[in-house]
């Protein structure tokens, strides 16, 4: 069966819509493709004439599409399924592209009749990255061969990288490496807005490391709040780490302000041994100070920074030391966020002088104590408010930090997709 054969629908016209559909078609397939009914005449002036089949809504598109994808935030799957899965053409292949699969899947297997195919997936990245090379998952759950086979040659089209996985696997996996990763960013940005300055302009986030971590908050950001939602409220694999993290932070914050030293030192060392390794002087591979230095958002000197005690990243491995996690394993379905998270947890701890630094201003620096009060007062709200799961608590607090950065947001976003193809190319 060729390319014209088949018919591919998707349903949800947001940014990761738009870029399968254009993928699709650019493949050769017939795309036929929905938003909400309300958004139909605009989405039609929009894309008219680029040879996608705009329909009015996820029945025109489930009864004509030999494969639908359901391209929607994760906390309306299940609706959307309950409303269009009814009409999925007889022996068609269904597929969502949402970050959490458990309750994707008891949605389709809810919703869909029993003769429709199941065959998933999740592009493990964002709109703004090409799909070329990146991890897919794919995930047969219900589906004879043959449909298996037509659904993975489809997805090839996205010229990424498959990882074949289980519902179960892929969520696991996506908690390990989204979960904790994503509650740090969004906390820095949090932290920021809360003493009501902006890190581009302060002397302890301008230089090394601190650049990726100021682009990565301001790349999540510039982005969705659902996408991140999604994940840390509805995947149930993710609040253990959630939990640890927020856990781990308070642990060395409580170390940091009670003056137990030998105890701070103790967990930081043991928590790098077990990640790291004891020789770790030659151990970083995820990033070289050439990034580092070269990309910059800010515009004062590098000859005025100032020491940072990265409590962030500390935190980072002492996490996974509880959980007994190395973070090398779930680099087989890394995103691009985790990817940079770990390489600057990296280059912090087999930089011998840098950690040493960073240990001893957490522990001296009076003025850094009282930044690090306020990163932990974020991480902890942030912490409450996921395990209230409160999605509207979720969207306010995440605005409202997002307005604040907005007027780096885009150009935040295009430094860390220069950091991203530098990781990438390396």
């Amino acid at each position: 069966m060729g390319a014209k054969d088949v018919e591919i629908g998707i349903i949800g016209a947001g940014d990761m819509g738009m870029l399968y559909a254009k993928r699709f078609r650019k493949a050769g397939y017939v795309v036929n493709l929905c938003d909400t009914p309300e958004k139909y005449d605009e989405l039609l002036e929009k894309h008219s004439g680029q040879g996608i089949n705009i329909l009015r809504d996820g029945y025109a598109v489930s009864r004509r599409s030999d494969m639908i994808i359901y391209s929607v935030p994760a906390v309306i799957i299940n609706k959307a399924v309950e409303e269009y899965g009814r009409a999925t053409k007889m022996g068609a292949i269904v597929a969502g592209q949402t970050s959490v699969k458990t309750p994707e899947v008891l949605a389709f297997e809810k919703h869909l009749p029993e003769d429709v195919h199941i065959v998933t997936c999740h592009s493990m990245h964002g709109p703004n990255i090409d799909t070329k090379g990146q991890p897919l998952a794919v995930i047969r759950y219900r589906s004879d061969d043959a449909h298996y086979q037509l659904a993975v040659k489809v997805l090839g089209a996205l010229e990424s990288r498959m990882i074949f996985l289980t519902y179960e696997e892929h969520d696991r996996l996506t908690a390990d490496t989204q979960a904790a990763t994503h509650l740090a960013f969004i906390s820095l940005g949090t932290a920021w807005s809360l003493q009501g300055y902006h890190p581009w302009l302060n002397p302890q986030f301008i230089s090394g490391i601190n650049n990726v971590k100021v682009a990565m908050a301001l790349r999540i950001y510039a982005s969705k709040w659902h996408v991140y939602a999604g994940l840390a409220i509805m995947n149930p694999l993710a609040r253990k780490q959630l939990q640890c993290y927020v856990v781990s932070m308070t642990t060395l914050y409580k170390y940091m302000i009670a003056g137990k030293c030998a105890e701070f030192r103790d967990l930081v060392y043991r928590s790098a041994d077990f990640i790291f390794g004891k020789d770790r002087s030659h151990k970083k591979i995820l990033l070289d100070d050439d990034v580092l230095e070269q990309l910059s958002l800010s515009r004062v000197s590098k000859s005025q920074s100032k020491p940072n005690s990265h409590l962030s990243l500390l935190c980072a491995a002492v996490c996974w030391y509880k959980m007994n996690m190395s973070p090398y394993d779930s680099l087989v379905c890394q995103t691009p966020p985790f990817r940079m998270w770990l390489g600057i947890v990296e280059y912090l701890f087999c930089s011998q002088e840098l950690l040493e630094e960073s240990i001893e201003t957490a522990l001296t620096d009076r003025y850094t104590q009282s930044e690090d009060l306020v990163f932990y007062t974020a991480v902890t709200g942030w912490g409450q408010c996921i395990e209230l799961g409160s999605f509207e608590g979720y969207q306010e607090r995440f605005e409202a930090t997002a307005e604040f950065l907005r007027p780096k947001l885009e150009e935040g976003k295009d430094l860390s997709t220069m950091i991203l193809k530098k990781l990438t190319n390396a």
